[in-house]
């Protein structure tokens, strides 16, 4: 793509300067992305992939733990059985340098080519450039991509180095990095050190170059929170930098960021001070975190429940007609005290009071039944559930439906006071 702006022409003029890949980073290349391998027959047979010499292999146990060295190049093997006559690997290799004020991240892709009985052949080609400004911003140098149905990443080795729009594919891990690196000022000043803390190099001085709160968190050791925020971009760091200045200020380091930051939303949902630092800066974390989850799933239960009521109350009209006749029925004995539920909120009271589903399950619906509350002295025992076909007791339940020491005396007595209910029918 055609330089527009001027930090491209800039960058594309840049390019032309930097100095191409030396034999001695293309070797420790070779060295450090790739297995260096021998090929082992079942007859015990040992061919060197990288010079292609052959010889009787000794202890098979011991080469294949061990490996073994190439009596004609010397170099130490991995070795691996197999009947194949040719290998192919590739990989991407990395070099971090200066260029024009410029940070640049080179990206090369490697193939090895091993055939049985040959040298190695080896091809080492330059695909991507990253140039990030000492504000962080940054532009992509790569060559054009083939169209592929299976991978993004499959390189048109007759195109140039040019500006091109970011792709997926100029994200490139690399297996490894030359060690001779160099840094912008800037980036050193903003608090890199040399360790990426398992952020790309890219995100990571993009990061602490553009941002100021990154860099903070950097040079604060923050690093958990700094790859949090890097990374999971549906979060928002302003959401919670003041939370993080008291953490700082309090000397707390933050381990499990997405936990903490999950921990600080529970309070926000119950309304808590989060400028507090008790609350902020917990001892142990978990503890306090699945504390205040059980709290906020206890809450959402309550809501489920409400709202369960409020949609099966809206069922009260159809219940007064199917059972209007019935509403005010009572038996009673002794202190025993036995009446029709009279509408769908006495139900849900009574469901909870004993913990079983004669709200939820919907018994006020039911057209051939009626329930009754059996109570001594005002307070609730059990359920009971009566046949308007039969007249006879279907089930009566207490607490987590298990009987009662009235269970025997409550249905004798709803047995014997049945003429009433007919008496309603038929009224």
């Amino acid at each position: 793509m055609k330089p527009r702006t001027k930090l491209q022409k800039q960058v594309a003029e840049q390019s032309k300067r930097l100095a191409p890949i030396t034999q001695r980073q293309k070797d420790w290349a070779f060295q450090n992305c790739f297995d260096l391998q021998a090929r082992r027959l079942k007859s015990g047979k040992l061919t060197c992939l990288e010079c292609g010499h052959s010889w009787k292999g000794g202890h098979v146990l011991a080469e294949s733990i061990c490996g073994c060295t190439c009596p004609n190049c010397g170099t130490e093997l991995k070795v691996i059985n197999s009947q194949k006559q040719t290998f192919k690997y590739a990989e991407y290799f990395g070099i971090i340098t200066v260029c024009g004020g410029f940070q640049v991240l080179r990206y090369f892709f490697l193939e090895k080519h091993c055939q049985v009985g040959n040298p190695a052949r080896l091809f080492c080609r330059e695909v991507v450039q990253h140039w990030i400004t000492p504000s962080g911003k940054c532009e992509i140098m790569a060559r054009s991509r083939n169209m592929s149905i299976f991978y993004y990443d499959v390189w048109n080795w007759s195109s140039e180095l040019e500006i091109r729009r970011e792709h997926h594919a100029h994200h490139i891990s690399p297996v490894a990095v030359y060690p001779h690196k160099r840094y912008i000022s800037e980036v050193k000043r903003n608090g890199f050190m040399g360790n990426f803390h398992q952020l790309s190099p890219r995100t990571l001085f993009c990061n602490i170059l553009s941002d100021s709160r990154m860099e903070t968190l950097l040079k604060a050791e923050q690093y958990d929170l700094l790859r949090h925020f890097s990374v999971r971009r549906s979060q928002s760091l302003e959401d919670y930098w003041a939370s993080i200045k008291i953490c700082i200020r309090n000397k707390y380091t933050v381990t499990d960021a997405s936990l903490w930051c999950d921990y600080l939303d529970l309070l926000r949902f119950f309304g808590k001070d989060v400028l507090n630092a008790k609350l902020v800066c917990p001892i142990d974390l978990k503890a306090e975190h699945d504390r205040w989850m059980k709290k906020k799933t206890a809450w959402q239960e309550r809501q489920k429940r409400e709202e369960e009521r409020k949609r099966l109350l809206k069922n009260e009209q159809a219940y007064q007609k199917l059972k209007a006749k019935f509403i005010g029925l009572e038996f009673s004995e002794g202190s025993l005290y036995i009446r029709v539920l009279k509408d769908v909120n006495e139900f849900y009271e009574e469901g909870n009071a004993l913990k079983h589903c004669v709200f939820t399950n919907e018994y006020f619906l039911k057209p051939d039944t009626l329930v009754f509350t059996a109570q001594i002295n005002g307070k609730r025992i059990e359920t009971v559930e009566v046949s308007l076909e039969t007249l006879k007791v279907i089930q009566s339940r207490g607490v987590c439906n298990e009987n009662t020491e009235y269970h025997e005396q409550i249905i004798d007595l709803v047995n014997r006071d049945a003429h009433l209910i007919r008496k309603r029918m038929t009224a």
